[in-house]
């Protein structure tokens, strides 16, 4: 695993938690250091501090697409800066901590990195769980949207929204064991926390919210049978339906579903 930050201090954190699992961690200061680290090595997972000096973490990713280098990115985000963790899923980050992180919390997304990459296989390291990740499935209408492969959003005909977990990010918290929901006449605000899935390596994984908004509807469904997200996430599997207060603008900011058919 690389990880690029300039600060000492989530370097060693990060190092900590990885090195306990089994895992060989290097570092980098800044983009450009981290840059010449994955095109001379390949690694199973990056994380990248949003904010960096010198080239930024949007730059990190053009330049690794344009060097066609596919290790997947996950970024460390102030809370400040959530906006830019939400443009960098946009962009091809797929997942990222905020700060400041727990070891549970760190723990959680590089497992879900791990298992976002590795192959058709398991393997244990030491509290992390790998095994298959899987193709890409996503809706064919053109009113789903998602944001990163984390959770899709869905436009209904009377401006109302579904919300619920993608495919690709299931595979990689499940089997499940609980999901834990937001209440009705809460709001959610995309990039943010909204549900919490415990899988059966008692791990919790954070779900993020692709649309802001008021929650109307929970899926009591999915509290006492975690499983339908598993089996049908699209349709049966929704985790709320909400009324989006900044719909159009946050629409800009997820990947339609229907270009990646």
């Amino acid at each position: 695993i690389l990880v690029i930050d300039d600060e000492q201090v989530v370097r060693d954190a990060v190092s900590r938690v990885c090195e306990a699992a089994g895992l060989t961690v290097e570092t980098a200061f800044d983009a450009r250091s981290g840059l010449e680290k994955v095109q001379k090595k390949e690694y199973r997972l990056v994380l990248c501090d949003v904010m960096l000096p010198g080239l930024d973490a949007f730059q990190v990713l053009d330049e690794m697409k344009r060097a066609d280098i596919r290790t997947p990115v996950i970024m460390i985000t102030g809370y400040s800066t959530v906006e830019n963790a939400v443009n960098s899923l946009k962009k091809g980050a797929i997942d990222f901590v905020p700060k400041p992180f727990t070891t549970d919390e760190l723990e959680s997304a590089v497992r879900r990195g791990l298992r976002y990459r590795e192959g058709p296989r398991s393997e244990s390291l030491s509290g992390f769980q790998i095994d298959d990740a899987s193709t890409l499935h996503v809706p064919s209408s053109p009113a789903y949207y998602r944001l990163g492969y984390l959770s899709w959003a869905f436009i209904e005909p009377n401006g109302t929204g579904l919300i619920g977990m993608t495919h690709e990010y299931l595979k990689t918290v499940s089997p499940l064991k609980e999901i834990r929901c937001f209440d009705t006449d809460d709001d959610v605000v995309q990039g943010s926390v909204c549900a919490r899935v415990v899988s059966t390596d008692m791990l919790v994984h954070d779900v993020l919210s692709p649309l802001s908004g008021k929650i109307l509807e929970r899926n009591h469904a999915l509290l006492t049978s975690p499983e339908t997200a598993e089996n049908d996430p699209y349709l049966s599997g929704w985790l709320y339906r909400i009324i989006p207060t900044e719909v159009a603008y946050e629409l800009m900011r997820l990947t339609p579903c229907i270009q990646d058919q």
